[in-house]
């Protein structure tokens, strides 16, 4: 393909603290451009290229993170369905606060290029709203820059100004999803990946259609394998069909709900746990950071292993959790680590997790010793 195909529009506007940069010519004020400015004329450097392919990388939350090669073309669909789905416009202001590292930072990007809105460029931080954006009328967070930006009134002033709020990269803690429900704006809660070049599905979370399910863009089409994981069809995004590890409900009018990851389920004595199911159940017992796992048994084949951050009585927080799980859902472990490993997009790291578990609890058999 021609590269003009990938230049449905030849100038992005953007702004930076107050100040236009003219992305297309690469020039900046004042100064040589480093952080997210830098990030941004890279990624319009590859955009503009003649090659018709990009790599981008996934978080990494299960475990090393991996490289996708994506065709330019697909990304330009992925970012039509969206801005169509939030009827987003030329010349409407568009938030960039993400790490241009993934996918999600990236296709903010190409948004703008696509329908020609003007990006409003803040570096990556857990504060976007700490300054002012002016009005906006769509930005895409995480769940963390979206819990900080309503700790204070100012930035949850900010917040309630923009249009179209898009909260991905992670699941959203109930008490944030309760408190959101208040907010005037639109705010969904976005289900995709790296593979679908961000979000497939949209559930919103606030005003009348508030609904604790997704439901797919048109171009997508849904199924269920034999495990109860979820099937992708998406032509105009993923040339192939895509079989996730999400274990899914879906209903009959193709909107659905995702259970957890088929490779978080423990096997713990021949009963099955979903490790997010039991995290949600726990969100209203445990005030501190948390995170599930487990670790090889001997005679339940995998024990199920809850760290906590900090320091709390475990015999107290056993019992509370014996009073609102089934038996089988109570962890055998408690073990008190001093962060909860994370990726760089704010997830669970998973494969971190049981490797911390497994070292921390071989240390304290030792001391027993």
């Amino acid at each position: 393909m021609e590269n003009e195909t990938y230049k449905p529009w030849q100038q992005l506007c953007c702004t930076l603290d107050g100040h236009t940069i003219d992305a297309a010519h690469h020039r900046f004020p004042l100064h040589a451009p480093t952080g997210i400015e830098a990030d941004l004329l890279r990624f319009l450097d590859e955009w503009y290229s003649d090659e018709p392919i990009l790599c981008v990388h996934t978080s990494g939350s299960t475990g090393t993170p991996k490289e996708w090669r994506v065709r330019k073309e697909l990304m330009i669909n992925s970012a039509r369905t969206t801005c169509d789905a939030l009827n987003l416009h030329a010349g409407d202001r568009a938030l960039l606060c993400m790490s241009l590292d993934y996918i999600a930072g990236k296709m903010v990007i190409v948004r703008a290029l696509t329908a020609g809105l003007e990006l409003v460029v803040r570096q990556p931080s857990g504060h976007p709203f700490a300054t002012e954006t002016g009005h906006l009328h769509f930005a895409a967070l995480i769940p963390l820059q979206v819990y900080n930006s309503m700790q204070t009134e100012e930035e949850k002033k900010r917040l309630a100004e923009v249009d179209n709020l898009i909260i991905g990269g992670g699941a959203i803690d109930p008490e944030l999803e309760t408190a959101l429900r208040t907010m005037p704006n639109r705010i969904y809660s976005t289900y995709g990946m790296t593979e679908t070049l961000s979000h497939v599905a949209l559930r919103r979370l606030n005003g009348p259609n508030a609904s604790m399910w997704y439901h797919p863009f048109p171009s997508v089409h849904l199924s269920l394998s034999k495990e109860q994981t979820l099937v992708i069809d998406a032509p105009l995004v993923c040339e192939q069909t895509l079989h996730t590890n999400d274990v899914a409900e879906l209903r009959d009018d193709g909107s659905f709900r995702i259970l957890g990851r088929r490779d978080n389920i423990v096997n713990s004595g021949g009963i099955k746990i979903q490790l997010e199911q039991v995290e949600a159940a726990l969100h209203s017992l445990l005030t501190m950071r948390f995170a599930l796992t487990s670790v090889p048994h001997p005679k339940f084949g995998e024990a199920l292993v809850l760290l906590l951050e900090g320091n709390s009585p475990d015999e107290a927080i056993a019992e509370k959790i014996r009073h609102k799980l089934p038996r089988y859902h109570c962890p055998k472990y408690i073990l008190h680590v001093d962060a909860i490993p994370e990726t760089e997009t704010g997830k669970i790291n998973r494969a971190a997790s049981r490797e911390l578990a497994r070292r921390k609890l071989a240390t304290e058999r030792n001391k027993n010793i």
